[in-house]
């Protein structure tokens, strides 16, 4: 296999990272586009990781397949989220577009690839309303949402006796489905949200936020937001001393690269669930091999994501054909098999039911290396971590 890259945008529009696999003469290309936050509060656990991650997946490739990855930066504003896309679609003749950053893009996004009948592969936009009521024939998730997150960290959590809780949660739509999500599991399982405040993205100050999350008195304070936000957050409630005052800690959704950012004395004890982790097993290690010889870091469970999708994506090719509603139908028949995922079924409303795993962060006293950062504490299967297809409200579901 012969890999040779070229720019093939420019401009506000991104860039493309391609491999060029070798195919038929003449054939066109799968092309797919990486739209992720290269530069913002998110672009640690997506960004330029998951061109790679994209493109690590392409490279499997030959023996006919030709697949080109792009690559832009959406800004994490919807409106430039889909001019770009649009744009891919109309001029590049980009099949897929996978979604790495704000659930207020990928939402956008759902709209614009039903109508114009492109995949979208959703790799870190966590609102569970992706796939519940503005699922889409044409979206697929491959990682944690709202729900998934909420039910496995808010359950145990709340049966452990953390059952009280405050949320400090970031204001747009992800954090909301976050908090949403959380309370109701915090109250099925005996337990009582004591209050909420919200902040705006990209916040530096947390103080007055952590302030009421003390008053409040609540056994657990939750964090509903990511990125920069979390690890701002993390930072300044070890600096308040809220783990030593006896509140329990959880950032609903976290990366390992979160982790490595704030650092193990400041992260110690926070109780987070992931998808992926990169020392899961054998092939988790040799994969974040490969990936750590293009980026010297610890791959995310979204940069992971972004890997699974996009191999997934060119097996439905490879089995269905380039038509979107073909590719689709085999998106749904076909398993996920990757370094992570084994015989894992596609929903009908697009959810991947990926295995969630509960994980601790480690004190340093126990860490092993700079690398070990997670000490696992259960899984639970997707077909119980998800929302059941009893409780969707996605159109594509038959009652």
């Amino acid at each position: 296999m012969t890999v040779s890259r070229r720019n093939l945008l420019a401009g506000a529009a991104g860039s493309a990272i391609a491999p060029r696999l070798a195919g038929a003469q003449g054939q066109k290309p799968i092309r797919i586009g990486v739209l992720a936050d290269m530069n913002g509060p998110y672009a640690d656990f997506s960004g330029q990781g998951a061109v790679i991650a994209a493109r690590l997946a392409a490279e499997e490739f030959g023996g006919g397949t030709e697949v080109e990855i792009l690559s832009a930066d959406h800004q994490n504003k919807p409106d430039i989220a889909v001019s770009i896309a649009r744009g891919w679609i109309d001029t590049q003749g980009v099949d897929a577009v996978v979604e790495c950053s704000t659930s207020g893009s990928a939402l956008a996004l759902q709209a614009l690839m039903r109508e114009k009948e492109r995949i979208l592969l959703i790799t870190v936009a966590g609102s569970s309303d992706l796939t519940g009521k503005f699922c889409s024939p044409f979206g697929f998730n491959f990682n944690c949402d709202t729900y998934a997150l909420a039910h496995t960290a808010g359950q145990a959590l709340t049966r452990t006796g953390g059952d009280t809780w405050f949320f400090i949660t970031v204001d747009y739509a992800f954090g909301h489905a976050l908090e949403r999500d959380a309370t109701r599991f915090v109250t099925e399982s005996g337990g009582k949200v004591l209050g909420s405040v919200t902040h705006p993205l990209g916040t530096a100050d947390f103080s007055s936020y952590l302030i009421a999350a003390q008053a409040s008195g609540a056994k657990v304070v939750a964090f509903c937001n990511a990125g920069a936000d979390a690890q701002n957050a993390i930072k300044q409630a070890a600096e308040f001393g809220l783990g030593r005052g006896g509140q329990r800690l959880t950032a609903l959704l976290l990366f390992v690269t979160d982790v490595l950012a704030v650092g193990l004395p400041s992260a110690q004890g926070l109780v987070v669930a992931n998808t992926f982790y990169w020392d899961l097993n054998d092939a988790t290690r040799a994969w974040t091999k490969r990936f750590r010889a293009q980026k010297n870091r610890l791959p995310s469970m979204n940069q992971a994501g972004a890997y699974a999708a996009v191999r997934h994506y060119v097996r439905a090719v490879q089995a269905g054909g380039r038509d979107a509603r073909a590719a689709a139908a085999a998106m749904r028949a076909l398993p996920v098999n990757d370094m992570f995922n084994q015989d894992v079924r596609v929903r009908e409303d697009g959810r991947v039911l990926s295995k969630i795993y509960l994980m601790e962060v480690k004190a340093p006293a126990v860490s092993r290396s700079p690398d070990d950062v997670y000490a696992i504490l259960g899984d639970t299967p997707g077909e119980r971590a998800f929302r059941p297809l009893t409780e969707s409200e996605c159109p594509l579901i038959r009652k």
